[in-house]
């Protein structure tokens, strides 16, 4: 079957999204929308009789200063295209998919791109990685045998090298890109009892202590949002990063609720009238996504925060969804290193930390890409 890839309507995107499981919120039309410093457009995979066997989100950033008639833009492909990766791979028909891909993109006056491959490479459990913490065996990931590993999915990297792309970095702390590595709770065919007694003592704990202290969390609306906003720059200002304007979050809301009223929720937890934790959550599908969180400085022993993250879960289930995404976390095992708090908070949920295969690009005019990279570094 030979495919070609043109571009497609939202509508078009947004109907074969429809008929998948799940794909990433990264690549959905509304996310499109929400990266205004982006331009972008939706892509298909069609066969002869022009049938849409793929998708996916493009975004184009252009690279100052060239001239008329070179390429000027660099193709991004968030966590993405959906394509059958894991097929492709065992059949042995990548180049089926990605060629049309490259093509298109020549035309679109794009001198590489970059894309994340959604497949899951492999992952470690709960009881794997508590033990490793605890015994200080292992100082990363890498380190420590994997309780599963898909065969198949762990060929694409020497498969995509060998087609000339080249993996980003990834070094310990968060690369400009999406992460490789993300922490997820696994929902299918569980109950919310199954859940909960999967929790550790301390997540249990909070729990019920939150519950029986009177936090009450609740959905918000876009008029919550600048609430929601004024926690969020606390916790920024307490935690040291810096926060994203009110005005990313209402363009956020407006671009994902108007494609689904259900595809970004706000959650508020209060304690007597006072807001002391909130929480983003997208969902698509069967996949959902905790977002972005914020939390007080005050009132921090009815652990507002657990009261979100568990009314997030319980509504994921209702909803369907087979997967809680606490999203990234760095490969780091070091209790010297801060960044391992982060996989010890989301470990008390007894999920799994999974790795994907990273981003990858491939520049189609290296000269150009060249220039880019020294850009980049120049600009720190």
């Amino acid at each position: 079957m030979t495919m070609q890839v043109r571009r497609i309507s939202d509508q078009m995107h947004r109907s074969y999204i429809s008929g998948r499981p799940s794909v990433s919120f990264l690549q959905t039309p509304a996310w499109g929308r929400v990266k205004v410093d982006w331009a972008a457009h939706s892509i298909g995979w069609h066969d002869e009789a022009g049938e849409i066997h793929a998708a996916g989100l493009v975004l184009l950033r252009r690279l100052p200063g060239l001239p008329r008639g070179v390429p000027r833009h660099l193709a991004y492909l968030p966590e993405g295209p959906d394509i059958p990766w894991g097929r492709a791979l065992s059949e042995g028909t990548l180049d089926a998919w990605l060629d049309p891909l490259r093509r298109y993109l020549k035309t679109q006056d794009v001198f590489a791109v970059r894309l994340g491959p959604p497949l899951p490479v492999r992952g470690w459990d709960t009881r794997t990685l508590k033990a490793a913490l605890a015994s200080g065996a292992a100082s990363r990931l890498d380190d420590l045998e994997p309780t599963w590993t898909d065969p198949s999915a762990a060929t694409l990297a020497p498969a995509l090298a060998a087609r000339g792309w080249t993996p980003e970095s990834d070094a310990d702390g968060f690369a400009l890109g999406q992460p490789r590595h993300v922490f997820q709770l696994p929902l299918a065919e569980r109950t919310e009892d199954d859940v909960f007694a999967g929790f550790n003592q301390l997540w249990r704990r909070n729990i019920r202590k939150a519950a029986k202290a009177g936090v009450d969390v609740t959905l918000g609306d876009r008029s919550d949002l600048t609430a929601f906003h004024t926690l969020y720059t606390e916790t920024a200002h307490r935690d040291r990063f810096t926060p994203r304007p009110l005005s990313y979050f209402t363009g956020m809301w407006d671009a994902m609720t108007g494609e689904d009223p259900d595809r970004l929720r706000l959650y508020l937890a209060r304690h007597e009238g006072d807001l002391v934790a909130a929480t983003t959550m997208v969902r698509v599908g069967t996949h959902s996504w905790y977002s972005y969180g914020a939390s007080s400085s005050e009132k921090r022993e009815v652990r507002g925060s657990n009261a979100v993250q568990w009314r997030m879960i319980t509504d994921s289930l209702v909803a369907g969804a087979e997967v809680y995404d606490l999203r990234g976390i760095t490969a780091t095992l070091d209790p010297d290193d801060p960044h391992v708090g982060l996989i010890q908070f989301k470990l008390g949920t007894g999920g799994q930390a999974v790795e994907y295969p990273g981003e990858w690009t491939l520049p189609l005019n290296r000269a150009i890409h060249r220039a880019f990279t020294l850009y980049l570094r120049r600009r720190g």
